[in-house]
């Protein structure tokens, strides 16, 4: 019946178009036909396809059958998510909120919330260029394999031949008229609200009838208040993870749907996930700055975790690390028995801490790269693709690998960063949830551990994290409104301090044991409720006693935090061993010099140390980085490209001493700049 071809007068009673009309566009070319001879012949599906790409974008969401209840290819959180915010807007709702853990399908979300809500054209807006370009692929009607559409069946294939379309904001190729032609505009907030204006003046305030924020917890920031605001009239849905922020700073919009990590766990759609921390019998704590040493049991432990003090002592001290990698080892060998490349993720207080990390997974034979914001695009890049490629083991990050980032082959994340705050640490936990198996609950491969010193205090985050998943849609809404507790500030700037080390650091400590929590209580009768639902709606009948198995429970295990028994320390190869610490006394001593400029407060740039040491450079911090490396050449005793030849104990005690080089250099750096430059010869230059 769709090949059925029509003479021009059946085309023109079949799309309500005049005679005349139907030969003006056959004639410009503007309508799908065929000549024979000087007569028209236009075939139904072809006529089908026209009239549906010709549809006003107005008319296209409300317009478009798409199938999504009773779909069985769309997951149960995109369906009932899709179900609230329709009821939300058309009650005449303005601004919702989607909450869905990471990698339970909130892009897929995004595809199916304007059918049978939008009344025209969607904006899509994402944090950065990775969560950008992910959505775009997503919503690509050209390319079947990753188009969210056909993969789910949403809309039917000779449908998609008319749209939806997408105009990605992607540099200065792409115009309004793209937009002008596309049902979704996809953006990164910083291209749309650049200080050049380019794009947001382009589209008037009805231009969008929807905007769909991802990472949603970031509209409370005025860049996207400007958004929201060019466009007053539009419903607007913010999704997230998280919805609530470190600042305290109230998140714009009405909860309408929250899914939780607990649900998403039972169903396989994100990782189990356990957390683990190192739990020492004694510590013995020294205070670098008052010359001080003291000696603590477990039970004094568990007292000061929480003093910030001591849970920033232990999150920098290399003993306290040095378990938490060993560790980590231990449940990376564990996970990859099933043939599966697991890899870790650590996440560091600093740049030189992550360095500090990085060699301590290197020496122990695990390969290991830092990423953060100081290297260049170039660098960063590179160790992507050792990541996504199985180069790598390990990667040690400051604040990178953040929103956005998929990468289901990490499954064990290691905290070596006291968070003070709950958001940045559920942000950083989920960067393993992402599953490897898809919906199966059972799978070795979808289990994630969550690894740190019990110093550190995190147990009472990933409790935090657990009560807050299972509490009412009351608690959610307080943290929207801004009531979080933050007791320090969550940016990790790595600004140089003018001290090397902390106040405190653990020196010593004797560890036999370990803490275990599931983030799954397999007693809760939160649990049990909610997987006996989900089994009778597949028309299963299932016992307590077969739930508590099927979720984990073992011998009536008591939930909550567990004390085990530890495993032997990772062997060190002591040649693995000598080469970090010679790269780390490098690495450190580039640290000192930058250290040593903001004691004096110089710019990197600046040219007054190139004045005092003409023989030594230029710029101020290439002169520092000379004057600290030959400081420590000359407390090792050697020339310059020696230090391959040294032992590791010889690179160690200096490597220990940097604070005493450091506190050298200071004065006779001040020393000099009271005297003004000197000559190359040496000679005081007085003015």
């Amino acid at each position: 019946m769709d090949n059925q071809w029509m003479s021009t007068e059946a085309a023109a009673e079949y799309t309500g178009l005049s005679l005349s009309k139907i030969y003006d566009l056959a004639q410009e070319r503007r309508i799908p036909h065929s000549r024979v001879g000087r007569q028209y012949r236009f075939r139904r599906a072809d006529l089908d396809a026209w009239m549906l790409a010709s549809r006003p974008v107005r008319d296209f969401f409300v317009t478009t059958a798409a199938y999504i209840d009773g779909n069985p290819a769309l997951r149960e959180p995109q369906v009932e998510a899709w179900r609230a915010a329709k009821a939300y807007f058309d009650a005449g709702g303005r601004h919702a909120i989607i909450q869905m853990p990471v990698g339970t399908g909130k892009t897929g979300v995004m595809a199916l919330l304007p059918f049978g809500v939008a009344n025209g054209r969607v904006l899509v807006v994402a944090p950065n260029l990775t969560i950008r370009s992910e959505i775009g692929r997503s919503l690509d009607v050209s390319d079947p394999p990753k188009c969210f559409w056909w993969k789910t069946g949403v809309l039917e294939p000779e449908g998609m031949l008319a749209g939806p379309f997408r105009a990605l904001i992607d540099g200065p190729g792409a115009n309004v008229h793209d937009c002008d032609n596309s049902h979704f505009v996809i953006a990164n907030i910083q291209q749309l609200t650049s200080r050049s204006d380019r794009w947001l003046p382009e589209f008037g305030p009805d231009y969008f009838d929807m905007v769909l924020i991802d990472e949603g917890h970031h509209n409370a920031a005025p860049t996207w208040q400007r958004v929201m605001e060019q466009f007053p009239e539009a419903k607007i849905c913010s999704l997230t993870a998280t919805p609530f922020r470190s600042d305290e700073r109230e998140v714009a919009g009405d909860l309408i749907y929250r899914y939780s990590f607990t649900r998403a766990m039972l169903r396989g759609y994100i990782k189990r996930v356990q957390g683990i921390y190192v739990a020492p019998d004694e510590v013995e704590l020294s205070f670098v700055y008052r010359d001080e040493t003291t000696t603590h049991t477990l039970e004094e432990v568990l007292e000061l975790k929480e003093e910030e003090w001591f849970s920033r002592g232990v999150a920098l001290s290399p003993e306290c690390n040095k378990h938490i990698v060993d560790h980590t080892i231990e449940k990376l060998r564990e996970l990859r028995l099933t043939g599966k490349h697991h890899q870790i993720i650590a996440v560091a207080c600093s740049v030189d801490h992550a360095k500090d990390i990085r060699s301590l997974y290197c020496e122990r034979g695990i390969e290991a790269a830092e990423i953060h914001s100081g290297m260049s695009q170039e660098e960063r890049e590179q160790v992507f693709r050792d990541l996504r490629s199985g180069i790598l083991d390990c990667v040690v990050q400051v604040q990178m690998l953040g929103e956005g980032f998929d990468h289901p082959e990490l499954s064990i994340a290691a905290v070596f960063r006291p968070f003070r705050s709950l958001s940045p640490y559920i942000q950083f936990v989920g960067r393993v949830l992402r599953v490897l198996v898809q919906n199966d609950p059972s799978a070795p491969d979808n289990q994630a551990y969550v690894v740190s010193h019990i110093g550190m205090n995190l147990d009472t985050l990933f409790e935090d994290f657990k009560i807050l998943d299972a509490d009412d849609r009351r608690l959610f809404e307080l943290m929207l409104c801004g009531e979080t507790v933050v007791t320090q500030d969550e940016r990790s700037t790595d600004l140089v301090r003018t001290r090397l080390e902390p106040e405190m650091v653990v020196r010593r400590e004797i560890v036999s044991s370990f803490f275990q929590d599931d983030f799954i209580d397999p007693e809760s009768e939160l649990v049990l409720d909610d997987a006996r639902a989900y089994f009778e709606q597949l028309g299963i009948d299932v016992s307590s006693e077969q739930l508590s198995a099927l979720i984990g429970q073992r011998d009536q295990e008591e939930a909550g935090l567990r004390q085990l028994e530890g495993k032997p320390s990772i062997a060190v190869q002591p040649q693995r061993h000598r080469h970090e610490v010679k790269r780390r006394l490098k690495e450190r001593g580039d640290h000192v010099a930058k250290i040593l400029l903001n004691s004096f407060e110089l710019s990197a740039t600046g040219m007054e140390l190139g004045r005092l040491y003409p023989h030594l450079g230029k710029l101020n911090l290439i002169v520092a980085i000379r004057l600290v490396q030959k400081a420590i050449n000359d407390e090792l005793h050697i020339e310059t490209g020696h230090r391959d030849k040294l032992p590791t104990e010889q690179l160690e005690r200096v490597l220990s001493d940097l604070s005493a080089i450091l506190n050298r250099l200071r004065r006779q750096l001040a020393a000099k700049l009271q005297r003004g430059p000197i000559s190359q010869e040496g000679e005081s230059e007085r003015g």
